[in-house]
């Protein structure tokens, strides 16, 4: 008798644009931490080129069960990227599958609902580790009130800044916001990044997420 495995879920992630001056090119790219992250979450990951003419079909024909928006850059720096990401959003929402926007990624995500960025004119974000604190759902599935998390990000959101239907899930000391999930599809967005230092807590967060289309 043949036991068949379990099947993996296939998850996209968009991609950072990088130049290369030395051959006068742009590239698509994405940091290797993500495919450690992958694996140790069990899951396919499919790249997503951002020259694609047709984000909507390449999606359908991958048959992806998830989305990531990766972190990196600003919004407005790359229009091809900030293009893809609009059409990632839009897939996401024609289709309710789950999308996690990782830092850029949770600004694009909250631009996308009307919210508003800002950005610190100091680094106090960059390069600081901190605990930020957790709602009840999250708290008691990771039996903990605060997680900690590390920090590389200048632009911050504001519960005053926040996207239509949009709500907290892990606030910072001092008041920004670190987490949001919308309260009627399977959107949320985290700013720190749970690839470059995985552990527990945020595997079980994207687990929840991806597996359980996590209601936080």
């Amino acid at each position: 008798m043949i036991i068949m495995k379990n099947k993996k879920l296939t998850i996209g992630i968009s991609l950072r644009v990088v130049g290369n001056t030395d051959y006068n090119e742009k590239r698509d790219a994405l940091s290797q931490d993500w495919s450690k992250f992958f694996e140790k979450l069990e899951i396919n990951p499919l790249l997503i080129p951002n020259t694609i003419k047709n984000v909507s079909e390449f999606l359908e024909d991958m048959q992806v069960q998830g989305l990531f928006l990766s972190g990196g850059d600003n919004v407005g720096d790359n229009q091809d990227r900030d293009i893809t990401e609009q059409k990632i959003i839009d897939y996401c929402l024609e289709k309710k599958i789950p999308l996690i926007g990782i830092c850029r990624g949770m600004q694009v995500i909250n631009t996308f609902f009307g919210g508003k960025i800002e950005t610190l004119e100091n680094s106090k974000h960059v390069g600081d580790p901190h605990l930020v604190s957790l709602n009840k759902s999250i708290a008691e599935l990771l039996h903990t009130n605060e997680l900690q998390v590390n920090s590389f990000h200048n632009n911050i959101i504001k519960q005053k800044n926040l996207g239509k239907n949009l709500e907290p899930f892990a606030m910072a000391n001092d008041e920004t916001i670190e987490g949001f999930y919308h309260t009627k599809l399977p959107i949320f967005g985290i700013m720190w990044h749970p690839e470059r230092i995985p552990n527990d807590g945020n595997e079980l967060i994207i687990r929840k997420i991806f597996y359980e289309k996590g209601n936080f």
